[in-house]
C-alpha cells in the first residue's frame, strides 16, 4: 500500500523555489541583451570607478592647493612691486635733494659757457688796438683795422704799384719763354717730319723688293713647275700635300683602272651569292609557312575534339547532379523540421 500524502518539506520546497528563482534571474540575464553581462567583473568595474573618482577628487585639491599658492605668491609679488616702487620714489627724492644741495648750476666747471648773466659779467671784446687778448686767432682785431689809417692807405698803394711792375715783368718773361718753347716745337715737328717720310720711303722700297722676290719665287718654283716630288708628304709615300698636288702619273690611273674592274667583279661576284641566298631563304620561308598552316589546322581539330569532349562531360555532370538533387529531395529530405523544432532551442540557461 502507498502513502500518497506525505508531509510537506519546506526546507526542499525553499529550496527548490530558490534554484528556480534563481534561474528566472539567469535567463533574464542571458537572454536580454540589454542586462546581460558575461564575461564582466562588477567589482572590478566598481573598484575602477571608485578609484577614478579618488583620482579626480585629489587632482580636484592638488588644483586647488596649487591656486591658493598662486594666489599667495601673487600677492606676495604685489607687495613687493609696491616696496620696490616705494623704494625707488624714495631713491628719486633724495637724489634731487642732493641735488638741489649739492650739485647746484653755478657750481659746475662748465657754468661759464650756459650762464645767463655771462655778458654782463663778460669784459668788453677789446680796449684798444694794442689789446693783449686781440691775438690772430680772437677774431676781433683784423688786417688793416687800426688808427693809422692814411698811412696804411698810402702802403697799400706802394705795394700794389710794386706788384703791377712784378706782374708786367712776369708777363714778359713768360711770353719770351713761350715763343721760345713755340719754336723748339716746330723744329722737332720738322724732325719728326722728315724722319716720318723717310721711313715711308724706305718702307715703299722694301715692299717693292718684297714683291719682285715673291714673284720670282712664284714663277720659278716647283708650283708653276708642275714638280712631282714637292706633294710627296713626310708621312709616307702613300700620303701626298693637297694644296702641291698637281695629280696622279699614268701609271696610278692604270692601276686605279685595274682595281675598279676588280671590285666590280667582286660585287658582282657578291651580288650573285646574295641573289642565291635570298632564294633559299624565300623557300625556306614557304616550307616554314606550310608547316606552320598545317600545325595550326592540326591544333585546331584538336582544340574542336577537346571542346566536344568537355562538352559531353558537363552534359553528363548536369545530369549525375539533377539525379543527385531528386535522390535528396525524394528520398533524404522527406522529413523536413518544422517551426516548433526550432523554438525548442533557448528555453533553459543549463
Amino acid at each position: 500500500m502507498y502513502k500518497l500524502d506525505l508531509p510537506v518539506d519546506y526546507k526542499e520546497a525553499a529550496a527548490i523555489e530558490r534554484r528556480r528563482q534563481m534561474e528566472e534571474e539567469r535567463k533574464t540575464r542571458i537572454f536580454n541583451a540589454k542586462t546581460r553581462q558575461i564575461g564582466v567583473d562588477m567589482q572590478a568595474l566598481d573598484q575602477q570607478v571608485f578609484d577614478k573618482n579618488q583620482a579626480e577628487e585629489y587632482e580636484r585639491r592638488r588644483h586647488e592647493a596649487f591656486a591658493a599658492d598662486a594666489c599667495r605668491n601673487d600677492m606676495i609679488a604685489e607687495m613687493l612691486q609696491k616696496r620696490q616702487e616705494e623704494d625707488i620714489r624714495a631713491l628719486a627724492r633724495a637724489e634731487n635733494e642732493f641735488r638741489m644741495l649739492h650739485q647746484q648750476p653755478s657750481s659746475r666747471r662748465e657754468w661759464d659757457l650756459y650762464d645767463p648773466d655771462a655778458k654782463k659779467k663778460d669784459k668788453p671784446a677789446r680796449v684798444h688796438d694794442d689789446d693783449p687778448r686781440c691775438g690772430i686767432s680772437s677774431m676781433q682785431k683784423f688786417f688793416g683795422e687800426d688808427l693809422n689809417s692814411k698811412a696804411r692807405r698810402q702802403f697799400q698803394q706802394e705795394q700794389q704799384r710794386e706788384l703791377d711792375e712784378r706782374a708786367m715783368q712776369l708777363a714778359e718773361a713768360e711770353r719770351q719763354c713761350r715763343r721760345a718753347i713755340e719754336m723748339a716745337t716746330k723744329d722737332f715737328n720738322n724732325a719728326q717730319d722728315r724722319e716720318r717720310k723717310e721711313k715711308e720711303r724706305l718702307k715703299q722700297q722694301q715692299d717693292q723688293d718684297d714683291n719682285l722676290t715673291e714673284i720670282a719665287n712664284h714663277i720659278y718654283g716647283d708650283i708653276l713647275t708642275e714638280n712631282p716630288s714637292v706633294a710627296q708628304s713626310a708621312w709616307g709615300p702613300h700620303r701626298v700635300i693637297t694644296d702641291r698636288w698637281k695629280g696622279m702619273t699614268p701609271q696610278q690611273l692604270e692601276a686605279i683602272r685595274k682595281e675598279q674592274e676588280k671590285q666590280m667583279l667582286e660585287n658582282e661576284r657578291r651580288r650573285q651569292e646574295e641573289k642565291l641566298r635570298d632564294a633559299e631563304w624565300e623557300r625556306q620561308t614557304n616550307a616554314n609557312a606550310r608547316a606552320a598552316l598545317l600545325l595550326e589546322r592540326e591544333m585546331d581539330r584538336k582544340r574542336r575534339e577537346l571542346n566536344k569532349q568537355q562538352a559531353d562531360e558537363n552534359r553528363r555532370l548536369g545530369q549525375e547532379q539533377f539525379a543527385h538533387k531528386e535522390f535528396l529531395d525524394k528520398e533524404v529530405y522527406t522529413n523536413p523540421p518544422t517551426a516548433a523544432y526550432f523554438m525548442q532551442f533557448n528555453t533553459t540557461t543549463r
